[in-house]
């Protein structure tokens, strides 16, 4: 990959390149060049003020590369550049890869989305739910109408919780306890409401299917995405554990500060980023996927093929069209109004 950075005239203005776009690809995509230059000269806009570090983009259409650029900086404070390959911490959008995960195990007759989720992971059995919250802050649990199933942890409507219990609660920062030790723990929690009723955003139920990867494949979650997904996409820089080598190409998370962006600290998930998780047991299924722009689109335009990747299949169409239909009836979904899960 072309790493030579180009600098604009305008002095604020830095653009490092990545491999030029064949005007050829641009037409294949049905796109407008100058339209698409359009894009870096707004991220770089708002780099400027202060509202971005740094910033990759990557447009691609029917398969073709229109526009692929970096801009800003992946380490303010050091000058580091942002390049089209650098590595990011993609935090939620790990979650679409444990749920074509589970899809791909589902095809192969390991699972059905209906199961319950004690089938695979017996620690579940006799998981009770809230019935009332006293004013004194104790509960009063009952036994469920049923139990929980991998469509509910799919959906977020299990009413599992979505942080970690009270014990454990640094465990999305340091990362100290492995997947099947996380979830045992988790097992243990009451659900907040009847499976099935509510829709609640849960990371934990994520992490959950994670270990269901485990079981039912027979390997580590991090394993089952390097061998059955990365590899076949190839998705070279896609990692749960970043390796040493290229700890140099990692995007610094930011945050809003009082003076401007600053660096995250170690509130942040999977700690200070720039640590680099050192020592890390923890899988993080709900966020812990480090990836780049060219590996994302990989992926997404298997997606998008409806299963298939280089003339291999990974995932059934109907295993596509499931995942892409509306599955949470009529309940409230989502962080906005009229929105809806798969």
């Amino acid at each position: 990959m072309l790493r030579t950075a180009i600098l604009a005239a305008a002095a604020a203005f830095t653009i490092w390149a990545a491999p030029p776009v064949d005007p050829g690809s641009v037409q294949k995509a049905g796109m407008d060049a100058a339209t698409l230059q359009r894009i870096p000269k707004r991220m770089q806009e708002l780099v400027d003020q202060g509202l971005l570090s740094g910033a990759v983009t990557l447009v691609q259409r029917h398969g073709a590369v229109a526009n692929f650029e970096a801009v800003g900086w992946a380490d303010k404070e050091a000058k580091k550049p942002m390049r089209p390959d650098s590595i990011f911490q993609i935090m939620s959008m790990t979650k679409p890869f444990v749920g074509t995960s589970i899809m791909m195990l589902a095809d192969e007759g390991k699972l059905a989305v209906s199961d319950p989720v004690e089938k695979h992971l017996p620690e579940f059995r006799g998981q009770l739910v809230t019935a009332k919250r006293n004013d004194d802050g104790s509960v009063l649990l009952k036994k469920p109408v049923r139990p929980i199933t991998i469509f509910d942890l799919m959906t977020h409507t299990s009413g599992m919780s979505y942080l970690p219990p009270t014990g454990i609660k640094e465990l999305n920062t340091n990362m100290d306890r492995t997947l099947a030790d996380a979830v045992l723990l988790y097992s243990q929690m009451p659900l907040e409401f009847e499976p099935g009723s509510k829709w609640q955003y849960s990371n934990l139920g994520i992490a959950i299917l994670g270990r269901i990867i485990e079981v039912r494949s027979g390997m580590p979650f991090e394993k089952f995405l390097e061998t059955r997904i990365f590899q076949p996409l190839g998705m070279k820089d896609s990692h749960i554990f970043l390796p040493a080598e290229k700890h140099g190409r990692l995007a610094a998370i930011y945050k809003k500060g009082p003076n401007g962006l600053e660096k995250a600290g170690d509130e942040t998930l999977g700690g200070y980023s720039l640590n680099f998780r050192k020592g890390a047991k923890y899988s993080a299924p709900e966020w812990g996927l480090y990836t780049t722009a060219q590996d994302l689109a990989a992926f997404y335009q298997m997606l998008l093929n409806g299963g298939t990747a280089n003339g291999k299949r990974l995932i059934s169409r109907s295993a596509i069209d499931t995942m892409t239909r509306k599955q949470t009836g009529d309940l409230r979904s989502g962080h906005m109004p009229n929105t809806a899960f798969g």
